[in-house]
């Protein structure tokens, strides 16, 4: 599975991005897509994550701020980021959990990451 991540950017506290990510056609079968972030000198860390059923969890930190949703397409998903903080400034990575059809072993596949700036 090919992820193509796109819609970072410098905007200012307060503002808004929506960050999307695109996987590619495979015999894969989806079950959850997710966005991670990663800070300088931090580790990286889950921001929010939607499930085939649609089900969603997000990091306490981003409650209310940002939404994770999938698109028409097959295989897509975006972040909104509303209400921006200095402190969201990181490189984000989308990844999926997929497997492959008719088998249980889970594979993580991680697209390239896409930069946010939050200035203040």
């Amino acid at each position: 599975v090919q992820l193509q991540a796109s819609g970072g950017g410098l905007v200012q506290a307060g503002g808004s991005l929506r960050l999307s990510c695109a996987a590619s056609e495979t015999t894969f079968r989806i079950d959850a897509m997710a966005w991670y972030r990663q800070a300088p000198g931090r580790q990286r860390e889950l921001v929010a994550v939607i499930k085939d059923g649609g089900t969603t969890n997000y990091a306490d930190s981003v409650v209310g701020r940002f939404t994770i949703h999938r698109g028409n397409a097959k295989n897509t998903v975006y972040l909104q980021l509303n209400s921006l903080k200095p402190e969201d400034t990181a490189v984000y990575y989308c990844k999926a959990e997929a497997r492959r059809l008719g088998r249980s072993y889970i594979y993580d596949f991680w697209g390239q990451g896409t930069l946010v700036t939050v200035s203040s």
